[in-house]
């Protein structure tokens, strides 16, 4: 029986992902039971990239405008510089990321993936770590950046670059066996609505 028996994690890349950080927390979660599915901007496959090199070639198993996050369970978003730059970019992308922190599912973000947290509106007043040339943007988006190797607030969990990623798969497997986080979801929503 693995941790995550039943749960589906959606990874959210493009062109000019970093491979090993789509790679290893996908072979991650999977190894503890979970069912995963690559979502992107379009249909395919996506090319992969090992820091400016190309990498190998990903198949895509839906699009981000096919996909609906209430299928599933926790999201991964990996770095690379191009991918969350591309992503950020599309609305649709950046609505499917961003839906996950309003239902207060469990998130992992890596490297230069915090870009989706700017982009999103989700990181103002959480701690999170990045790629070192992300700290301004995080911090002028409201967000505390620290430089550790995994940093994990509320059903976040972020980390810096892929030399963190056996941290950063270790957390996330845990934080996605947790499930839902209601503080996640209430920090999202802007300070929580009254009912």
């Amino acid at each position: 029986m693995g941790k995550l028996d039943g749960k589906k994690v959606a990874f959210l890349a493009t062109h000019g992902v970093e491979q090993v950080e789509l790679t290893e927390p996908r072979k991650a979660v999977e190894n503890e039971g979970a069912e995963t599915e690559l979502i992107s901007l379009e249909s395919g496959q996506i090319q992969a990239f090992e820091h400016l090199d190309q990498g190998d070639k990903f198949d895509v198993d839906r699009t981000v405008k096919e996909a609906d996050p209430s299928d599933y369970d926790a999201l991964v978003q990996p770095g690379g510089v191009a991918n969350p730059d591309f992503l950020r970019a599309d609305e649709d992308a950046v609505a499917f990321f961003r839906a996950f922190f309003e239902a207060g599912k469990p998130v992992g973000v890596i490297c230069h993936g915090p870009w989706m947290l700017v982009e999103a509106g989700v990181v103002d007043g959480m701690t999170v770590t990045s790629w070192p040339s992300l700290k301004t943007d995080i911090r002028n988006a409201g967000g505390n950046w620290v430089d550790e190797e995994v940093v994990v607030d509320k059903g976040l969990t972020t980390s810096r670059k892929p030399d963190d990623l056996p941290a950063f798969c270790a957390k996330i497997v845990e934080e996605f066996c947790e499930g839902k986080h209601e503080e996640l979801a209430a920090a999202t929503s802007g300070g929580g609505e009254s009912s």
